[in-house]
């Protein structure tokens, strides 16, 4: 029941958003009495964080699967920023995750704490290869959860750039984004021209 419960609102949720979502409209949806809302969520923000949260499971896991190829950390990063900026280049990516990724940003100032944990989920698989990273001295004086924060500003920035135009090149906006990251993470020049030049 509270798999067709947040499929329900899942969908209400990318036709609607979450000013749209009410909990009427995801039991007409599901076919389900308040009561068995009742069983599972104790509130719409509840029902809302579990969309998200479930969302960016799925996300992390596609982005741990573009990662696992990674022989280096800086390969790591690069194949992380590759993978988010698949939202906004690659049409095989599911509209549904597009939608629900810009509904899940346009929360982080108005509802933070319902986005918080769906946006530690996402970002986990990069603040691990940052930790490696760190560890293993490729990285320098970098916190690796902040960090992650800051390299989704960076690349979610690309990505609203190229759903709002449609016209950048996914090649420069990945250098781009590669070399400010990279730098900012203290990577040695040499080894961000190299990454930039590899294609995802």
């Amino acid at each position: 029941m509270r798999r067709e419960i947040l499929a329900a609102a899942s969908a209400t949720l990318r036709e609607q958003g979450v000013p749209g979502l009410s909990i009427a409209a995801v039991l007409d949806r599901a076919k389900l009495s308040t009561r068995a809302f009742y069983r599972h969520f104790d509130s719409k923000d509840e029902l809302v964080a579990a969309v998200f949260l479930e969302t960016a499971r799925a996300e992390r896991r596609r982005l741990q699967r573009r990662m696992s190829g990674a022989a280096t950390e800086i390969e790591a990063v690069a194949a992380w920023i590759d993978g988010r900026l698949d939202l906004a280049f690659d049409d095989n990516i599911k509209s549904d995750l597009r939608r629900l990724s810009l509904e899940a940003q346009s929360q982080t100032s108005i509802s933070p704490s319902l986005i918080q944990p769906a946006y530690a989920e996402m970002l986990k698989p990069l603040s691990d290869a940052l930790q490696r990273g760190l560890q293993a001295g490729v990285f320098h004086h970098i916190d690796p959860v902040n960090d992650a924060e800051f390299i989704q500003g960076v690349v979610w920035a690309s990505i609203n750039r190229q759903w709002r135009t449609g016209d950048c090149d996914r090649t420069e906006v990945r250098g781009d984004a590669l070399r400010f990251c990279l730098r900012a993470l203290g990577v040695a020049l040499a080894a961000i021209n190299q990454t930039c030049s590899t294609t995802d």
